[in-house]
Parts: structure tokens; C-alpha cells; sequence
């Protein structure tokens, strides 16, 4: 079965849509989880003055009835509650021109979509760029991403994630469920309290000068069984599509599996995971790859670090060229975020949930949930067990 989403808007636009196709039927779903991980994604310190006026008024227009997919395709719309603001924005030449003037802008930003899509889509005013590269169509997004977590917890895996940096700040990472759980559920995605307030201090001194700033976050997979992906193509690989994933990620430049980077300077004696048996199951006394082995999952934990950089999007503007006269010019600013990496974690949990799902329902197919958990469980049992 092939799992698949669309979504369409634009950022100042009337709202956001995403239509989800391949979910077996009878997967239980409440609408308030998928509101949840929405709420999720608009967190943290240091963000905008949208954030504060943003509701995502999500409506659910098929694909579920009595709290159950049919099978059919999920649609869902989440509507703009400031649209009416930007109204003469979005559609200048039929409304007040003074006001879509004050909105449109001549000068790219650098580190944003602006200047190459503006050449690639032959466009003279930037907006027609900026409203479909905002990270706010990251969105309908979250909202397929937590479709595919709650198909994937009913089988018993779980997506999660933490911030490990943020402008140069190193924080713990969680070594306990009990700080995985205050990791998802702080507001800067901080495993610690201590962390937190190094965080919130380093976001200060950026929004004091007018700067922004990027981050590392870590995500996690854990139930995972061995054998999701494969590795007789490129494009199969798990690893190929975890990493493109996460790079489709607005603001996301670099994606390590596991202990990459580390590992690239040790030799491999000290890098692969060692293989023993526990009680007839297989186990391992590291993880330094990261779950994944030859484009595969192999049963363990799988590991992903993402780097974001700093918002392109600053109050201290950095320098441009009006592209109408070549003079050069500040780069245009709108209200922005000084530092997104606490939102952006909840964006990766769901591009990750959403492969994950996709490789589980290419292995297990089926067209209601009690096909897939049947057999995705003996997948687990026989991959966990197998012996020749």
C-alpha cells in the first residue's frame, strides 16, 4: 500500500490544506491528537509575535467517521484566522493598493527562497515566493505527520525528539523516559531544567541585537523492528528517505545517522555495533549506527541529529539589492522568530513518523488495521528471533 500526502496555501493565504491518502481503514483517530501536535509546532521561547495571534482552526472535511479512518482519502483544512489582515497583501491589484504596496518588497533576503525562486518562476515581486517557502506550510504537514504517529503507536512505535543545541548552547539530552516526556512536552524542547535556562539566556542576547538563531535537535525512534527500507536501490534506502525528509524541512541544512560524524574520524573497531544473543533474541551493546544498517532498520533505536540554521528573517537586516533598480538596499523584514529549532523538532517527529509509517505499510500492506497489526506483529516476532 502506498502512503502519500499533498498539501496546498500559502502562509498569509486563507489557510492550509492537506489531503492524506493510503491510510488502511479502521485506524482510531481523535481529532484532538492531531490539534495537540499543532499546538506542539507554534512552542517556544523566542518565537514571533504570530505565534500569539496564529489558531489553527482545523477542519476535518473526510477520510473519518465515528473516530475511525474509512480507508478513503483524510482531508483536512486548518484556516488563517489573520487572513483578513493580509487580504490586500495577497491580492493587490483588486484591493487597496496603498496597503499591497506596504506589503510587497523588491529585495530579497539572504538565506531565504526569495532571489532563486523569483528566477526560477520568472517572478518580479518576492511575496509569490515567500508565502509557499514559509515555514508556516510546515502545517498541514504536522498534520500527516500525526496521522502516521498514531498508525505507528498502535503498533507499538514511538517517534519522539529534543533539542541538543541552540546558537551554540549544548544542553543534555534525555537519558530517561522521564525527561524524553519533558523534552516533548517543554516549551524550547529542553530534556532539563538547567538547559532550559541556558537557552532562554542565549535567545535574550540574539533578540537584544536583532539576531537569529539556529540549533541541533535530536529524534528518535524506538519499537522500530529490523528490516523496514532496503538496500537493493538508492531510492529504497530507509537512510535516502529519513535524510530527505528532514532536509525538506524548511531551515534544515545537515542530517547525521547515529554517530556519523564521530564515527568518520575512529576506526571501524570501535565504530559497529557488535552482535550477541539474549534469551534466543538478538541484542547489542552499542548503537553507533544509528538503528540503520545497509538502507535498512536493524532493531535498534533509530538516532537522527538535524542542524537548523538561523532564521533568514531578522530586525537587524542584513544587505540586499532592489532588483528593480540594483541599488543596494536593506533585505525586507516581517514579523519573524529569533529561534524556531523547539518548533521545528515537532515538524521532524512528523516527516519521520510519516516515512516510518509509509515503510511499515509497504511491508505489511492490508487495507484495515487488523491486517497490518496481525502481520506487522509476526514481522517483529520473526525479525527478533531469526536464526538460520
Amino acid at each position: 500500500m502506498s502512503l502519500r500526502f499533498l498539501t496546498s496555501g500559502e502562509s498569509h493565504g486563507r489557510g492550509l490544506l492537506v489531503i492524506v491518502e493510503g491510510l488502511p481503514a479502521g485506524l482510531p483517530v481523535q481529532a484532538e491528537d492531531i490539534e495537540r501536535e499543532l499546538t506542539r509546532r507554534r512552542r517556544g521561547y523566542g518565537r514571533g509575535a504570530r505565534m500569539a495571534l496564529e489558531r489553527d482552526e482545523m477542519q476535518i472535511w473526510g477520510g473519518l467517521r465515528g473516530g475511525c479512518t474509512t480507508g478513503a482519502p483524510v482531508g483536512v483544512s486548518i484556516a488563517n484566522s489573520e487572513y483578513e489582515k493580509w487580504e490586500g497583501a495577497m491580492h493587490p491589484f483588486s484591493l487597496d493598493t496603498d496597503a499591497a504596496a506596504a506589503k510587497a518588497f523588491h529585495a530579497p533576503r539572504p538565506g531565504h527562497a526569495d532571489l532563486p525562486g523569483a528566477i526560477k518562476y520568472r517572478q518580479e515581486e518576492f511575496r509569490n515566493i515567500l508565502e509557499r517557502a514559509s515555514a508556516r506550510t510546515t502545517a498541514p504537514r504536522t498534520v500527516a505527520g500525526a496521522l502516521a504517529k498514531t498508525l505507528l503507536a498502535s503498533l507499538g512505535v514511538r517517534v519522539r525528539s529534543a533539542v541538543a543545541r541552540m546558537g551554540g548552547v549544548a544542553v543534555p539530552l534525555p537519558q530517561t523516559e522521564a525527561e524524553w516526556a519533558r523534552a516533548m512536552d517543554n516549551h524550547l524542547g529542553c530534556a532539563t531544567e538547567a538547559g532550559e535556562s541556558a537557552l532562554v539566556r542565549s535567545i535574550d542576547e540574539a533578540k537584544a541585537v536583532g539576531d537569529s538563531l539556529g540549533g541541533v535537535f535530536v529524534v528518535s525512534a524506538v519499537g522500530v523492528p529490523a528490516g523496514l527500507g532496503s538496500g537493493v536501490e538508492w531510492d529504497r534506502r530507509l537512510d535516502t528517505k529519513l535524510g530527505g525528509a528532514l532536509l525538506s524541512i524548511p531551515a534544515m541544512k545537515g542530517v547525521e545517522i547515529g554517530d556519523a560524524f564521530a564515527g568518520a574520524d575512529l576506526p571501524g573497531s570501535l565504530v559497529h555495533d557488535e552482535l550477541f544473543t539474549d534469551k534466543g533474541r538478538w541484542a547489542r551493546r552499542s548503537n553507533h549506527a544509528g538503528g540503520i544498517e545497509g538502507g535498512m532498520s536493524n532493531g535498534e533505536e533509530i538516532v537522527l541529529r538535524v542542524a537548523m540554521k538561523p532564521i533568514p528573517t531578522m530586525t537587524k537586516a542584513l544587505h540586499s539589492v532592489d532588483v528593480r533598480t540594483g541599488e543596494a538596499v536593506a533585505a525586507h523584514a516581517e514579523r519573524s522568530d529569533v529561534c524556531a529549532v523547539a518548533a521545528a523538532c515537532v515538524v521532524a517527529e512528523a516527516m519521520t513518523a510519516w516515512v516510518l509509517a509509509g515503510e511499515v505499510l509497504e511491508l505489511c500492506g492490508g487495507d484495515h488495521m487488523e491486517e497490518v497489526r496481525t502481520r506487522f506483529a509476526a514481522h517483529r516476532e520473526r525479525a527478533e528471533r531469526w536464526l538460520i
